[in-house]
């Protein structure tokens, strides 16, 4: 990923870099993205971007391994965020899903995951502390709550599913406050031109939209220039 398709990646927003994929691969269909409302503890914050570094929690009952394997789980864990590809964004599925009720995203963890380099948090777990989560580090999340239960790390580096999306460790993720997609590698050398092309040809029908007097004469000119723009 060149550096300026990372800096105009995090300009815009899931749903933009959604219909740029569909225009790099000239086609409708695209399908690797969440389903279902998401929370998001920075609305405004703009985009997270970057490549899974992903896991498993879970958080109803207590852990049944010995705690010693659950610490050393969870060193791994963080060793696991700290390692890889940047930029990053953590992934976390919560296997108690749709019944989860531990928040593994508060103040002290975002902060840490921060500090370890990753950009953003991705569950279809909980989160709690709104107002005191890290500037910079948005949590996009399953639903808010207000206690950590018995939440501990399961799984590390396997695939995940959240919210109907499955991603693999090292996938490059694109989220914000509509939820999540994962872009594939063979769009990645077409889609900064994809995404200025579709924001040159949204403006030939948002422009005129946007004018004093706009009718439908007025319409039916720009979307007769929007649709020969799209072919």
């Amino acid at each position: 990923m060149t550096p300026t398709l990372l800096e105009l990646l995090r300009r815009v927003d899931t749903p933009t870099v959604c219909n740029a994929i569909e225009v790099a691969q000239g086609k409708r269909g695209f399908d690797q993205f969440t389903r279902g409302t998401m929370q998001c503890s920075d609305p405004d914050g703009g985009a997270m971007v970057g490549y899974a570094r992903t896991a498993k929690i879970a958080a109803v009952a207590p852990p049944t391994e010995p705690a010693e394997v659950i610490k050393a789980r969870r060193m791994a864990y963080y060793k696991h965020m700290s390692e890889g590809p940047r930029p990053a964004v953590t992934v976390v599925e919560d296997l108690d899903y749709p019944n989860c009720i531990g928040a593994f995203w508060g103040e002290i963890n975002t902060t840490v995951h921060k500090g370890l380099g990753t950009s953003g948090a991705l569950t279809n777990g909980v989160m709690r502390d709104l107002g005191d989560l890290p500037e910079g580090f948005p949590v996009v999340a399953g639903s808010i709550g207000p206690s950590h239960g018995f939440v501990h790390v399961r799984e590390i580096g396997t695939e995940v599913e959240i919210f109907g999306l499955r991603i693999k460790d090292g996938d490059l993720v694109h989220a914000d406050r509509h939820g999540a997609l994962v872009i594939p590698p063979e769009v990645m050398s077409d889609l900064e031109g994809a995404i200025h092309k579709l924001l040159d040809t949204e403006s030939l029908i948002l422009e005129p939209a946007r004018q004093e007097g706009f009718d439908y004469a007025a319409f039916e000119q720009a979307w007769a220039a929007f649709e020969a723009a799209r072919t």
